[in-house]
């Protein structure tokens, strides 16, 4: 999960940022507005998390602008906002969520995968391909019901192509999905990563159309060694 973070106050952007990040959510964090409004058109986020009082261009009207140009990323706001008025006028505005600081992070991570399963249509949380189950909420996958470990990179990446089985996403796609600002990594880390997962998966977990790109069988079919 790629997230946008759109907060100019530096102890609560930190703190989100380091917060997320371990719990496997990749953060891009922004300080004003009008930079959260270029990069939420620009970049493809699978949910932003705005700050409403933010300088140069006010929160509101960054959620407005970008539901107004068609953008359908689920929007958390958080705010110290706490008028019945200001939540209102959020939610009518185009907020999938509207969170009151302080607030923890696991309930944060928990709002932001809500809001994404609502967008593409899932009601249930657990993602199956085959005989491979992921829990979004625990970082737990399973392969015939028996618990297989998974570093950070490979549950992120299992998890997104799960999200979209049978859909292949290609490697530029999945390293601007995995990958936030500033982040090296060796060329051959997407490989390596898939080689990793169909180790411990099965080489069917994970399927390849060449020059197209990687995607997961729908779950139909059970992953094959």
């Amino acid at each position: 999960m790629r997230v946008l973070l759109v907060e100019d106050d530096p102890l609560i952007g930190e703190a989100v940022r380091v917060g997320l990040a371990r719990l496997g959510i990749t953060i891009d964090w922004v300080r004003d507005g009008e930079l959260g409004l270029q990069c939420a058109r620009s970049e493809p986020f699978d949910a932003v998390v705005l700050d409403l009082g933010l300088p140069k261009r006010d929160g509101m009207q960054v959620l407005r602008d970008l539901r107004g140009g068609g953008h359908l990323m689920p929007i958390l706001v958080v705010t110290a906002r706490d008028a019945l008025s200001d939540r209102v006028a959020g939610l009518d505005a185009g907020a999938n969520d509207y969170i009151l600081k302080p607030f923890e992070m696991d309930e944060l991570a928990a709002r932001l995968r809500s809001a994404i399963r609502s967008r593409s249509g899932r009601a249930d949380p657990v993602l199956r391909s085959g005989d491979v189950v992921l829990h979004p909420d625990t970082k737990m996958v399973t392969k015939n019901g028996t618990a297989v470990s998974l570093s950070a990179r490979e549950f992120a990446l299992l998890e997104l192509l799960m999200r979209r089985p049978g859909m292949p996403m290609s490697r530029a796609q999945l390293e601007e999905r995995l990958l936030g600002w500033g982040e090296e990594v060796a060329s051959n880390a997407l490989e390596v990563n898939i080689h990793n997962l169909r180790r411990k998966l099965g080489m069917g977990c994970i399927l390849n159309i060449r020059g197209v790109g990687y995607f997961v069988p729908r779950d139909e079919q059970p992953c094959s060694h």
